[in-house]
């Protein structure tokens, strides 16, 4: 693989010269977009800017994007108030806006982030992350944004509009390499005229595991036996080919065709019980996450690891009819597919080993009318959206050791003798035998969960303006939606208890059992902008959103015959209140916003034992204020702040238990961060530039009902980008640091394992540099 990432640059550089005639323009435009500008968005269906949108929302371009060393969603949080991305795996991304979590990976749940791409909605978790390469810009809309957005932005929007061909002939290629093995390389060609245009683009990331495994190797329990990759490491493919046909100055297609795709090591789960064998409980050491050869064939791989497959077709049209009218249409295809194997229990004992595998595919279509005059903007359309998915979760374990390490059954035998590392559970189907057996395989598919979803809707959004400096805006989104889900196992009995071996399954021996629903709601919003001055801007908004209901199946039985069990977990309403100020002045944008959210039938998600996560409601609150900052104090420095505080828990009420007054997992109360660019010219062809930046928050629960052993206390983190260029960015040396003091944190706790009483923990990324070549034409 090495050689052909080596083979593939030189290629490359290869053939820059040809189409070097053209680089001058294209490099000097690259270079001058700064993070201190104030972006044109497209948030509210039209083209504004920033500071003229009556809602809470962040940009940033993709230039800006790459200056600070952003090419992933976890690192893009950073850098936005009251967003979060904690990404476990590609295949376990969760999105996270003023503290409402999407990560579940269920079939049948509904996400309350939304992740756009291109227009059109992505956001089935297994599905929705993909990486960020030559991008145009990326667009943090908070807040409810139904009208806008769709039903599944329940709390905000995070929206990401790829590069897309332009006339003239431009490229840019980057290559890098750091410590832990770092390779990448990513790029884009764009050819084309001022009718017909082709931008192809793609990168590659490879990197080895952060967290070594011992296991198959010298003074582990398996010295002997086959060799497992280090853990947490990277490898990222993506491909994107993009066509614009222009024929006329008022018709415009987009057609974009993309490929998302991990080969990929297994996730470190870390017990916080059991340690490796000549090591320690502490997330920062190595593991020894083994399984058996055995355990591995039954889940699809022969090491924990993560396979996953992302297919996406975006067709958009606009036509302006004329100064005032125009439409647009959108068409979108997406089909996934992914299979992560992993070690739940985080420890060489043959225990809690689990794979997921999940699939989707979605269809969509939207088409939108837009009206615009001095007194008046409108838009109003329709827009049909279509999902089936499952998700299929194989078990493996020994008998013995699961039944040891579970409920005790011989006396005096532990799971794993922390000072040695012999896992004694072993000897247990021995002794629990009779000596009949030694080794008992067990395998299982625990459950799989299946959906399909159509939701139809119709939306419609006005602005009067009744003077240059009001504005008066009302809008609302009325849908129904179809939600159909199926259930099915294959839980065999043990040879030791003649029972599941995991407690409460029922055996459906492959049968699906149903259920459906069928939900209407109306999801209005309102908003007002009033331009105090020529520079600052009050708004005050309110809007409604909703996480659709969950049409939950499990099996059960009635009089001895197989049943659906269906449970319809009631939507999740949420209504918000906020204002705030935005301004400009020169070369200086800034805005400040509060807002509380009320929200009825909080759907929190309760983690089962070899079962689909149960939901449980409750009302919540969530209040806070989010600020940013940014200054181009002269042409060679760049400036930029922002924070948040987030104050979101479930209602102190009796009524919700040991719920009651928690605080949002995957929130903290606290976030922001800081940084700028500095350049120094060196002569007329050379210009020495950093870009330093620091990023805070404070300490996050987990998991509801919130636990001090399952959270992490406050992570700051230092970054560094600094290096040589032309001074109109031909070329560029570049070297990086990602957490430049190695601090040490935790990015995720409890998990599968904590299901089992045994709570893992997943280590942030230690300090990551190197050095990357960048050369435009």
């Amino acid at each position: 693989m090495r050689h052909m990432f080596l083979l593939a640059g030189a290629s490359l550089f290869a053939a820059l010269p040809a189409m070097a005639a053209d680089a001058d323009e294209q490099a000097t435009a690259a270079i001058g977009e700064t993070i201190g500008e104030e972006l044109v968005v497209t948030a509210q269906k039209s083209a504004q800017k920033q500071n003229d949108v009556p809602v809470t929302i962040t940009a940033y371009s993709g230039r800006s994007l790459r200056e600070i060393g952003v090419t992933q969603f976890d690192q893009l949080s950073a850098y936005v108030p009251g967003l979060n991305v904690q990404e476990q795996s590609p295949n376990n991304p969760g999105f996270v806006i003023r503290g409402i979590t999407s990560d579940s990976g269920s079939s049948q749940g509904a996400p309350a982030v939304t992740v756009y791409l291109n227009g059109v909605d992505v956001s089935r978790s297994r599905g929705s992350y993909f990486d960020l390469y030559d991008l145009e810009r990326v667009e943090v809309v908070k807040g409810p944004q139904s009208t806008l957005f769709g039903t599944a932005a329940a709390v905000g929007v995070v929206s990401v509009i790829t590069a897309k061909p332009r006339a003239g002939t431009s490229g840019e290629v980057r290559v890098g390499y750091g410590n832990f093995d770092q390779r990448r390389i990513d790029g884009h060609v764009n050819v084309g005229n001022d009718i017909i245009a082709v931008r192809v683009a793609g990168a590659i990331k490879l990197r080895d595991g952060v967290v070594e495994n011992i296991a198959g190797r010298p003074g582990s329990q398996t010295p002997n036996g086959p060799r497992i990759d280090d853990l947490n490491g990277q490898g990222q493919y993506g491909a994107r080919v993009s066509l614009r046909y222009t024929p006329t100055a008022d018709f415009t297609l987009d057609l974009v065709g993309t490929y998302d795709g991990q080969r990929a090591p297994g996730t470190a789960f870390s017990s916080g019980t059991f340690a490796p064998t000549g090591g320690t409980t502490s997330p920062f050491t190595f593991k020894e996450a083994a399984g058996s050869p055995v355990s591995l064939a039954v889940l699809g791989a022969d090491q924990p690891s993560l396979t996953r497959n992302v297919y996406d077709l975006n067709l958009t049209s606009s036509y302006k009819i004329d100064d005032s009218w125009s439409v647009t249409a959108i068409a979108g295809y997406r089909n996934f597919d992914s299979l992560e194997v992993f070690d739940a229990d985080g420890t060489q004992a043959w225990y809690l080993e689990f794979a997921e595998d999940a699939r989707g595919e979605q269809l969509s279509f939207e088409a939108r009318t837009n009206y615009t005059s001095d007194t008046f903007r409108a838009f109003f359309g329709a827009n049909y959206f279509w999902e089936t998915g499952f998700q299929r979760v194989p078990f493996s374990s020994e008998e013995g050791i699961f039944l040891q390490c579970a409920a005790r059954l011989v006396p005096g035998l532990a799971c794993i003798n922390n000072a040695t590392g012999v896992v004694e559970a072993a000897r247990a189907t021995a002794i629990l035998t009779g000596g009949a057996a030694t080794v008992l395989p067990y395998a299982a598919e625990l459950f799989n969960n299946s959906a399909t979803i159509d939701t139809f809707s119709v939306f419609a959004d006005a602005t009067f303006i009744p003077t240059p400096r009001l504005e008066i805006n009302v809008g609302g989104r009325w849908l129904t939606e179809n939600r159909q889900g199926g259930i099915s196992t294959n839980i065999p009995n043990t040879v030791i208890t003649r029972a599941p071996l995991i407690p409460g399954g029922i055996n459906t021996a492959g049968q699906v059992l149903t259920g459906r629903g069928r939900f209407n709601a109306f999801l209005p919003r309102a908003n007002v902008l009033f331009r105090a001055t020529d520079n600052v801007n009050l708004y005050a908004t309110y809007s409604r959103g909703r996480r659709s209901p969950v049409v939950q199946v499990t099996a059960g039985r009635t009089g001895g015959v197989l049943t659906p069990n269906v449970r319809v977990f009631p939507a999740e309403i949420i209504d918000n209140f906020e204002g705030g100020v935005k301004a400009s002045f020169g070369k200086v944008n800034f805005s400040l916003g509060a807002y509380i959210l009320k929200y009825k039938d909080f759907q929190i998600s309760v983690p089962q034992q070899g079962a689909p996560a149960l939901i449980v409601n409750a009302d919540a609150t969530n209040k806070g204020i989010e600020a940013e900052i940014s200054a181009n104090i002269s042409p060679n420095l760049n400036l930029f702040a922002n924070g948040a505080y987030i104050d979101a828990r479930i209602n102190d009420d009796p009524r919700f238990g040991n719920f009651a007054g928690d605080r949002f997992r995957l929130q903290s109360e606290w976030q922001g961060s800081i940084g700028g660019t500095v350049r120094v010219p060196v002569g007329e062809k050379l210009e020495l530039f950093a870009t330093p930046t620091v990023t805070h928050r404070s300490s996050m629960f987990f998991e509801i009902p919130n636990n001090p052993l399952i959270s992490e206390g406050p992570v700051t983190l230092v970054n560094l980008r600094a290096g040589i260029r032309h001074p109109d960015a031909k070329w560029e040396i570049i070297g990086f640091a990602n957490n430049l003091f190695n601090e040490e944190y935790v990015m995720d706790a409890g998990n599968t394992g904590g299901a089992f009483g045994i709570p893992t923990f997943i280590r942030g990324l230690p300090r990551l540099f190197g050095v990357e070549a960048v050369y435009r034409f």
